[in-house]
């Protein structure tokens, strides 16, 4: 029964944020509230699999959003070079999750189907809507899908043993989060899914929405599949980087250990 170590990239973070960037009908809507960002390395002996991408420096300049380091800088102290990456799994296709897939060129793609068919569709013709995305990201997508490297999954499925993808879609149409076997238990990669502890556990919906009942029985999914509320993992909070033992480098959390702070929100 294989069993995967999972690990926390953070390669960017925007500090400037407030409470009513992060939740609806939040009463206290003008505090601060920061965001962090990640990628996700999962690791198996030899194997290893990419979660996301993150983006690169061109689309932190132009989104005015910098990053702390180019992802594939940020995921040196695995000794891995973007060749060496020959599986991303990407949760959805918005510019900080999707936006270095160029960088992975030897990567075969696992995406569902239904975030292809909504980036690529005629509900990107509304601005907002489209504005989490970038053109050349989804293209991107596209032309690996030509060169064979993308494998399209519809709804729950299996990527490797110890390995699932689970649409819950909310976010984005075809937003999937990441289900790992580990030492500690079933762990879940939300995502986007639950940005925030808070998203999940107070069942707060995230203002970045298509489908709000969709985003709201996604947090009983994550319950679900996860061995224990704990070891849900959002997708940009910064208590990930405090619940959680470093490793490598000052930038990168093993996950796959039970945290001992609590997560009461």
């Amino acid at each position: 029964m294989t069993e995967w170590e999972v690990y926390a990239v953070k390669y960017a973070d925007r500090n400037a944020r407030t409470r009513k960037d992060s939740f609806i009908f939040d009463d206290n809507h003008d505090a601060p509230h920061a965001m962090d960002y990640f990628v996700w390395l999962l690791r198996c002996g030899d194997t290893v699999i990419l979660v996301d991408t993150g983006y690169d420096v061109k689309e932190a300049q132009e989104r005015q959003r910098p990053i702390l380091m180019d992802p594939r800088e940020a995921l040196k102290p695995f000794a891995l070079l973007p060749d060496d990456i020959t599986t991303v799994i990407v949760t959805h296709l918005h510019y900080d999750h999707a936006g270095g897939l160029y960088m992975f060129p030897n990567a075969t793609l696992h995406l569902q189907a239904a975030e292809m068919a909504f980036a690529t569709g005629p509900c990107m013709c509304h601005d907002t809507l489209r504005a989490p995305f970038t053109a050349g990201h989804v293209c991107e997508a596209v032309q690996r899908l030509y060169a064979g490297k993308v494998v399209f999954h519809d709804g729950d499925a299996q990527v490797t043993d110890g390995v699932t993808v689970h649409c819950i879609g909310g976010h984005s149409r075809g937003l999937q989060c990441v289900r790992v076997r580990t030492r500690a238990g079933w762990l879940v990669l939300a995502s986007d899914a639950a940005h925030y502890y808070e998203n999940a556990i107070a069942r707060k919906p995230f203002p970045i929405v298509v489908d709000v009942q969709d985003m709201l029985d996604g947090f009983d999914t994550l319950d679900r599949l996860a061995s224990m509320r704990k070891l849900i993992i959002p997708g940009h909070d910064p208590l990930v980087m405090q619940h959680f033992p470093e490793a490598f480098a000052p930038h990168i959390r093993r996950l796959d250990a039970v945290p001992e702070r609590s997560l009461t929100v």
